[in-house]
């Protein structure tokens, strides 16, 4: 929904050798200049360098590159100010304000366009190289982008590594900035002074996922990733890239309250969308994970229809809207991480009778979420996606977890002379390949949860039915992981993994010693209390309840805020924060006039006290209070929790008491 907008135009500046444009609210300033080799620019910060001057263009294998000796041959300033709404979000309303920079770029024959968007919250930039330059078929060998940060020896770094086989699955590492040599995005920094810095990308279609590599301390240099053949980016004729992305605050919440990345995205290309529901499920999952269940054929397999009814009766009875049943389809027995050839996605096992369970969910008002496991072979699956999304929308299936498991580097492609390519997960191959899949989803009206992904870039505004993803280490590794996620590690994902979109997380585990208590177990390093607090601390539109229901049954009181929280929210706001420390979100239900709170800690016990000021004025709450208790621990006391209820306002402040590894979950229910 638009409600203002302003274009201001001014007249072209012929041969500027530096040109800069500042924020709406005048404190965060871009200075681009031809007057070096290649073009540079810096960013400025209420008036302190944050970018030094960095190095603008690209290399191609048999083309000349872009940047070298290249003049500002025009240069155009403009001014936005709109409102948009998203169909399903963190907040419906979401405010695009900046000012626009339009350069292009003049060298022998050829022209080159570089925009930056300057938002109170960062910048975004990216290139344009029109159509018929003499570029057709052009092969990108080196982004020359750099983010040469000022005081790097002053710096802090939380970061996981590049191209390793473990794609986006990594404990974020908290170091010196020298000390982050090759690191995926977003990156998150934090320097002496307090200001914040997330460094990413927006809108990554049809081209590579920038990387980061460090040369001297502080340059970080774009290094995309490679095909198989070590091409970077294969363009037709003329190219657009993704925008390069700066996220710049003097606090951490001030990240995690950014929409510059999805206002960086073009608008909704599916038109009507109501067809994508936000909404919570259950799942035969966390059994495989923990060794009752299996994912292949037996005496122990999940996927039985049997197994399955039981599952679609306690999520009717429960309010939850869909089944997650893995291991349902042919090609799990034996090796299945190595087996992707073998895959059949339209083929069930013989125990799992698709049409029954089907018909038998409709009559109890639930939905099978549908699952398509690739092990990381594409090409497999591109051959039969068409059908198996057609199996999926003839029995009423809307949502669709997919995955790609297979280690970094190692996805299946055959070519279509039958040749077999190794390819990443983030190369240009499988960025096109994971669009392929969700825009095929939407003539099906279906949405996609993506597993293995290609890491959030926003276009879940421009493709809405791209629902969620995984993209970091899940709950999953406090089954088997050695270590299991620590209890840092939500509090980093709030300032890292976060900014760049939704997490299907799958948070819920009541049984917090299934390997036995105590700190070197494969467990969950959480309060109960911290389990509850996912739900609003990691944003997804989709939330898995994801421990088996007999679990939830033992412990009903807590049980009851998982069935109350909702998934789809009018405004979200991060309230207080510190970068692997500490999170507090407050947001309210889109659907009524209740707020919801998370808070969750790190190893460290602590207390909190929370201004109520996001609540409706001249009203009354009951605040439904999920606490950890007062001798609760992650450790050996994860249980012990404090389930209180008290009245409040907008006026009052409440004390938000977090053990090691606990959290805090509140309902706000509207009087």
């Amino acid at each position: 929904m638009k409600k203002a907008l302003l274009l201001l135009i001014l007249a072209p500046c012929l041969q500027a050798k530096t040109v800069s444009v500042s924020s709406p609210n005048q404190q965060l300033t871009v200075v681009v200049s031809d007057d070096a080799t290649l073009p540079t620019y810096q960013v400025l910060f209420k008036q302190q360098t944050i970018i030094t001057p960095s190095n603008l263009g690209f290399t191609f294998r048999e083309h000349e590159s872009l940047g070298n000796n290249a003049k500002i041959s025009n240069s155009r300033i403009s001014s936005h100010d709109d409102t948009w709404q998203q169909p399903w979000g963190e907040r419906q309303n979401v405010r695009d304000n900046h000012n626009q920079l339009a350069l292009t770029f003049k060298q022998n024959n050829t022209s080159f366009d570089v925009t930056f968007k300057v938002f109170d919250d960062g910048i975004g930039f990216r290139y344009q190289l029109a159509e018929k330059q003499g570029y057709k078929h052009a092969e990108i060998s080196k982004e020359l982008t750099q983010f040469n940060l000022s005081d790097s020896n002053k710096t802090t770094a939380w970061w996981i590594p590049a191209r390793e086989w473990n794609r986006y699955e990594y404990v974020y590492n908290k170091t010196p900035l020298n000390a982050a040599r090759h690191i995926h995005t977003p990156v998150t920094l934090k320097r002496n002074d307090n200001i914040h810095i997330s460094i990413h990308e927006a809108a990554l279609v049809d081209f590579a996922a920038m990387t980061l590599k460090q040369g001297r301390d502080g340059q970080f240099n774009a290094d995309l990733t490679p095909w198989s053949d070590g091409t970077l980016v294969k363009t037709s004729d003329g190219f657009t890239t993704p925008w390069r992305t700066i996220q710049i605050s003097d606090s951490a919440v001030g990240l995690a309250n950014s929409d510059l990345i999805l206002n960086l995205n073009e608008p909704n290309k599916l038109g009507n969308v109501d067809w994508v529901e936000p909404s919570k499920y259950v799942g035969i999952w966390w059994g495989m994970h923990i060794g009752e269940n299996t994912w292949g054929s037996g005496e122990k397999h999940g996927a039985t229809t049997k197994l399955t009814k039981e599952y679609i009766d306690f999520a009717a009875q429960n309010g939850f809207k869909g089944v997650l049943v893995e291991g349902w389809n042919i090609g799990w027995d034996g090796d299945w991480f190595h087996n992707g050839d073998v895959f059949n996605f339209t083929q069930a096992y013989p125990d799992f009778n698709f049409a029954e369970l089907a018909n038998y969910a409709k009559a109890k008002g639930v939905e099978i979420v549908g699952h398509h496991e690739t092990s990381g072979n594409v090409s497999n699956y591109a051959n039969q996606m068409e059908d198996a999304f057609a199996l999926y929308q003839k029995h009423g299936v809307s949502q669709v977890k997919t995955g790609y498991v297979a280690d970094g580097g190692n996805i299946k492609r055959v070519d279509r002379n039958g040749q077999v390519h190794r390819e990443w997960h983030d190369g240009q191959f499988m960025v096109n390949e994971y669009l392929a899949n969700v825009t095929l989803a939407a003539k099906h009206k279906i949405s996609i949860n993506t597993h293995e992904p290609i890491k959030d870039t926003g276009l879940r505004r421009t493709y809405p039915n791209w629902i969620s993803r995984e993209g970091a280490r899940g709950q999953e590794y406090n089954a088997w992981g050695t270590p299991p996620n620590p209890p840092s590690h939500v509090p980093t994902l709030a300032f890292t993994r976060m900014l760049s979109g939704p997490m299907d997380f799958t948070p819920g585990i009541f049984d917090l010693s299934f390997n036995g208590l105590g700190s070197d177990t494969n467990r969950p390093q959480t309060t109960l209390a911290k389990q509850l607090a996912l739900y609003v601390v990691i944003y997804s539109p989709i939330q898995m309840a994801a421990d088996l229901p007999h679990n939830y049954l033992a412990k009903p009181e807590a049980f009851q805020f998982i069935k109350d929280v909702p998934t789809d929210w009018q405004q979200s706001t991060a309230i207080a924060g510190e970068v692997g420390e500490y999170i507090v979100f407050a947001r309210q239900d889109k659907h009524s006039d209740d707020w919801y709170l998370g808070a969750v800690t790190d190893e460290h016990a602590r207390t909190e006290k929370i201004d109520l000021n996001f609540l409706e004025p001249n009203r009354k709450y009951i605040a439904q209070v999920y606490s950890d208790g007062e001798h609760a621990n992650w450790v050996d006391k994860p249980y012990e929790m404090a389930i209180y209820t008290q009245t409040v306002t907008h006026k009052d402040e409440l004390s938000l008491k977090m053990a090691a590894g606990g959290g805090v979950a509140i309902r706000f229910k509207a009087l």
